[in-house]
Order: C-alpha cells, then structure tokens, then sequence
C-alpha cells in the first residue's frame, strides 16, 4: 500500500539496517549479519572506530574539501570501494545496481566470484570494477577464471584469503538452502510470507533468487554450479603458500590486491609476493573470532609496508568519520560490505547510492571540521588514540 509520508532517502547507515531488516525475510536478513562463534571481532569492527577520538579546529576551516584519491590506478570520488560480497539475492539487480551506483558516484566496484550475476554485465555497468578470486581448484581453473576476467574488462584483481571455513555461529545463523525448489520454498513460506514486499519485487523481475554462481566457471560456456559445488572446490583446495600467491600475481599483469592481512609481518609478505595493494580485513569477523578490528592494527601495517605498495582496510565502516578515522591512520581507502548490502536491501540501486552519499557527506563534515583541505593532509596527529588500543605488534 502508497504511504505518501514514506520517505525512501535515510539519513544514516543505520537506518538502512533497519528498513533492510524490516524489508527482507529473516534468514535473509541473518545471514547479512553473520559472525563467526560469538561475534567477538564481528562487533569489535565497529566498536574500535568508537575508541578513536577526533581533533576539531574551531576556526580557519577550509571553504572546500577535496576527497578524491586512486586506489589500484583508480581514480575515485573518494576513499571507499565496494567490497566483494557473495550471492546478493537481497535484491533482484543485485551487483549489477551495485555496479551502476559504483559508477554513479565514481568508486570502484569490488566483484565476488561467487557473485549472482554475470561478470560481463556488471562491468559493463562500471568499467571499474576488480574482479575477486579465492585460491580454489587446480592452477589452470585459477588462470582460466583470471582470463575470463581480463576478457570481460576487470581492471584489477583481488585475491581473498581471510576466510578459515569458520561454520560455527553461537547466536543461530540461519540454514543456507543448496537450491531453490519447492521444499525450500515450502519450509521459508512462512517468513516470506511476513515479507510481501521483498517476494513482490523477485515476481515482478520474473525470477526467484538463485544460488548458481556464474562467475565461477572457467568458461562463460560451461555449466553455472551451485554456491555449495563452488563452495566445496573451495573448501577442499589445500590453502596456499606465499610462493603460491607469488605465482597467481605473476599470472596478472595489473593491480593485485591480497585481501585479509592482519600482521605486519604478512604484509611485509604479501608486498615481497608482488602485490600492489593489500586490505587489512577480518572478512566482516567471519574468519577466526577473537581477531583484532583491523582499525587497531592498520597502524602497524602501514608502518610496515605503505611506502611500498597501497594499503586500504575493510570490515567496520559505518559513517563519514570511520572512513577518515582509517585515512587518518594511514589506509589509501576503505572498502565497505554490509553497509551497502543494507542500501540495496532498502532501496534497490538507489538506496546503494545512498550509503555512499551519506559516506560522503560524513567525510566532507569531518574534513570540514578538522580543518583539512584534502583527504590527504590526515594523519595520525588528527586522532586521539588510546594507549591500549592496538595489540603488540605481530612480526
């Protein structure tokens, strides 16, 4: 039913948590909000940022604020990337609105391989995007979906490795079906049911929410598997040694980016395997719970290699004021996950590129206030830093 006093714009992050639970149905919404066991890392992503205190000048702030950086040969609007995201059946465009909002507002788009829609559509629609591979298969499958990336356009290339198989969720996550048939259909009636205008949306593009995953294959031609088929040629690859990694870097001749590094001495590492960037992550604390938010060891990272090769962080990112919190430390950008999952679910293409507007308007107000012309004057003296806030260095 038509509210005319509904207002689809949100003024918060937060916000559009809210509408996307109220949105879609519970397992949906569950699995969007998973951790690993107890959620440790998961809430301390966002905690940490709370800790991080800020520096304002009163007077003599600037009239303009400049946010622009490149990221990976990227130009972009401003510090925040959209980070690779599985399956997107939150909404029925799925990465391809992603892509378009990417593009509308001139960031770059992260793209899953185990993404819904094609690669060749969603760059089509944002000529920016960095396709991401897990270490899964054989070499020649890894080369093959490498190529077909390079084919399709992806500019970049991201190697995922924050992820330790973690099945365990203390508070419930919800059951993840391997198909959408009719038994599946039938058991999530219910809640779909309390959700009409989610299942109205999936009618009216006249499909259902599907768990192949195109983008697997080494092939546009060969047979889409299912999430859990690609899941388990995952699972059961024996993980990879840095001279592995030193190897797949060697099979792109662009921007690489090693995603999931949490130590010093590992990006010191992943920098010595030939990456050109690296991404502090704990994979939104779905890897091993009890890791620190990577917010508490950017700084020893940067220290460690950003005069080397780029460093942006992930997992946390919220409001205008984590994304200068994490410049201030010393990350080129940030990559955001569930904010704009929560922007999709609430809005489709435009409510994605609500999250990144009001990213945009937080970063310019903390630009403002701190007295920054530029995003590139932070630096640590903006920040005030606990004593205890980052563990001992690790290598």
């Amino acid at each position: 039913m038509f509210n005319p006093w509904f207002n689809p714009w949100f003024e918060s992050i937060a916000v559009a948590q809210k509408r996307a639970k109220r949105r879609l149905p519970k397992s949906v919404y569950g699995a969007l909000i998973a951790g690993a066991e107890k959620g440790l890392t998961r809430d301390d992503n966002c905690a940490a940022f709370d800790e991080l205190g800020l520096r304002p000048l009163t007077a003599g702030q600037p009239a303009s604020r400049d946010m622009a950086t490149e990221v990976m040969g990227q130009p972009m609007s401003m510090p925040v990337m959209i980070s690779p995201t599985g399956v997107q059946a939150v909404h029925p465009d799925g990465e391809v609105a992603v892509a378009r909002a990417a593009a509308a507002r001139g960031v770059v788009m992260g793209l899953s391989s185990f993404s819904s829609k094609p690669m060749d559509q969603v760059i089509a629609e944002n000529p920016q995007t960095l396709f991401q591979i897990y270490w899964a298969g054989d070499r020649d499958s890894m080369v093959g979906r490498m190529e077909r990336a390079r084919a399709a356009g992806a500019v970049g290339m991201i190697l995922t490795l924050d992820w330790s198989f973690v099945h365990s969720r203390d508070w419930g996550s919800p059951k993840i079906p391997e198909r959408i048939d009719i038994e599946t259909a039938l058991r999530h009636a219910p809640e779909v049911a309390l959700r009409p205008r989610w299942l109205y949306d999936w009618v009216k593009s006249g499909a259902l929410p599907q768990l192949g995953v195109p983008n697997f294959p080494v092939s546009a031609s060969d047979p889409v598997p299912g999430f859990f088929d690609a899941y388990g040629t995952w699972m059961g690859t024996p993980p990879p040694t840095w001279d592995d990694i030193a190897w797949l870097r060697s099979q792109w001749d662009g921007p690489f980016m090693v995603k999931g590094i949490n130590r010093a001495d590992e990006a010191r590492r992943a920098a010595d395997a030939g990456a050109t960037a690296i991404s502090v992550s704990t994979h939104g604390g779905n890897n091993i719970d009890g890791t620190p938010a990577p917010i508490r060891v950017l700084g020893e990272v940067v220290d460690a290699v950003g005069d080397r090769i780029e460093v942006v962080m992930d997992s946390g990112i919220r409001r205008g004021s984590d994304v200068v919190k994490a410049v201030a430390m010393g990350a080129k950008a940030v990559m955001i996950g569930r904010a704009y999952l929560w922007g999709l679910a609430a809005n489709g293409q435009a409510g994605v590129e609500n999250v990144l507007d009001v990213l945009r308007m937080g970063i310019d107000s903390n630009l403002l206030g701190l007295g920054k012309s530029s995003l590139h004057d932070l630096s640590r003296d903006d920040l005030v830093i606990p004593a205890d806030f980052s563990p001992p260095p690790a290598g």
